[in-house]
């Protein structure tokens, strides 16, 4: 099935969740020195899933990343990827996503979407996996979501590099993402 997502509307049969954030997590991974991968990931995450059982394409998701708590364990390489050299989160402090399309069924899924790096959109795809919908110990009814995606630094104005004396980069160019997202429904 393919469907194509829209704006949730105002009305309607929808049911809308926030991303719970302490429970939600968004990491990253990148090739270092062409031998090794260097982990991370962005620990200040916000967004919206809306969703309509009987319709998947009307469903939809919004969702905001604080590039200023990107966390690779290491703080001078924390700094730098902060820089100018790479997020310049003291110019562009959000990366966004917008849903714009889906699909598949509920439980596994291609959400597609823009992300905003910089000031930079581009679509990327995020292969989806339902992880389950469960009701709380506080009487609340959460869900559950896996993702994964890679895409291309270059595309986002994320350019720095170094040569290596025996070839190679000091940093890879694909960038693996995985997401692991709870959320609680509030409506």
């Amino acid at each position: 099935m393919t469907a194509t997502i829209q704006n949730a509307p105002t009305t309607g049969s929808k049911t809308t969740w926030k991303l719970d954030p302490s429970h939600s997590i968004v990491e990253f991974s990148a090739k270092h020195l062409m031998i090794t991968t260097v982990k991370g990931r962005i620990t200040d995450v916000q967004g919206t899933i809306y969703t309509d059982e009987k319709n998947l394409k009307n469903s939809s998701v919004e969702a905001t990343l604080s590039a200023v708590s990107l966390d690779t364990r290491t703080d001078q390489r924390d700094q730098h990827l902060r820089s100018a050299d790479f997020l310049d989160v003291e110019k562009y402090p959000e990366i966004r996503f917008k849903s714009t399309g889906i699909q598949g069924d509920k439980q596994s899924f291609k959400l597609i979407g823009d992300l905003t790096i910089r000031d930079v959109t581009r679509s990327i795809t995020l292969d989806v996996q339902f992880e389950g919908e469960v009701k709380d110990p506080w009487g609340g009814q959460r869900v559950g979501f896996s993702a994964t995606s890679k895409i291309d630094r270059r595309e986002f104005g994320l350019t720095w590099n170094q040569a290596l004396e025996t070839g190679g980069v000091v940093v890879g160019n694909d960038i693996k993402i995985s997401i692991e997202v709870e959320a609680v429904k509030v409506a």
